[in-house]
């Protein structure tokens, strides 16, 4: 899969979904890397980038996970359709979320992060925009908890 709308693993467990692309994608689509993404741009996208390896990583070391293997397991999409790939979609952002239109979601809101929602079946997971400020390391942990209890590290990693 390679386009201007998708930067990854044509196979990925986790996608995330947002409405702004980063600078010198065009250069990443062929060689995804995680290090010349975050060099190329603003601390923004090293932020979205490593709340991406914390959420994604198979184990608590997530810093390597993100420098060297991140896009191996994960993508970030740009488009406004769920790719139909079987993975965890993970649309960050109330307004981005309202790009998509997703029949018969069920996510129901984690009861220690009330603004974060899963839906297991349909594999979504509805976040606020992935920032330090909107996702705290509490808030991640949360996340990792209930993808643990839906079987995604087990199933993906």
């Amino acid at each position: 899969m390679r386009h201007t709308n998708y930067l990854g693993s044509p196979e990925p467990s986790l996608i995330l979904y947002l409405p702004h692309r980063p600078e010198g994608l065009d250069e990443l689509i062929n060689a995804p890397d995680a290090q010349r993404l975050m060099a190329n741009n603003s601390n923004h996208w090293r932020k979205i980038v490593t709340l991406l390896a914390k959420v994604a990583s198979p184990h608590e070391e997530w810093r390597s996970f993100r420098d060297d293997v991140l896009f191996e397991h994960t993508a970030l999409c740009f488009s406004v359709r769920l790719q139909e790939l079987d993975a965890w979609h993970w649309i960050g952002g109330k307004d981005n979320l309202q790009r998509f239109s997703i029949d018969g979601l069920n996510a129901k809101p984690l009861r220690a992060a009330p603004d974060v929602a899963l839906d297991p079946e349909k594999q979504i997971l509805l976040t606020p925009y992935p920032d330090y400020r909107q996702l705290s390391n509490a808030t991640v942990t949360e996340i990792r908890e209930a993808l643990d209890r839906a079987g995604f590290y087990d199933e993906n990693l």
